[in-house]
């Protein structure tokens, strides 16, 4: 997993992907199915496992007010491309202005 991410990092600074493969659910509704639970950290995963910095940020929220995050992703040691990638998405959008709907 590692040298997959080595070699995207040549070819861009950073990688796009969603937060988690659904959008978020309300608080307790997954309680009883752990393995749901856990596939909802999925896409988060590799970043730990192959010790790239990441970072999540509101993009969004679905037709029922549900929010949607974006995770980007860094080469090794790169948390300031990160962090200026995660600060002009959020200079440009309002996303992180907004709050889910009750």
């Amino acid at each position: 997993m590692r040298e997959d991410f080595e070699k995207a990092f040549k070819a861009f600074d950073c990688l796009i992907t969603p937060t988690a493969p659904t959008a978020a659910f309300k608080i307790g509704e997954r309680m009883q199915d752990p393995l749901s639970m856990y596939l909802s950290d999925i896409f988060t995963i590799p970043a730990n496992l192959t010790g790239i910095p990441g970072i999540s940020i509101p993009c969004g929220f679905t037709k029922n007010g549900l929010p949607i995050g974006l995770q980007i992703l860094a080469r090794p040691f790169g948390e300031e491309t990160l962090i200026r990638a995660a600060y002009t998405f959020q200079e440009n959008t309002e996303f992180h202005k907004k709050r889910p709907a009750l």
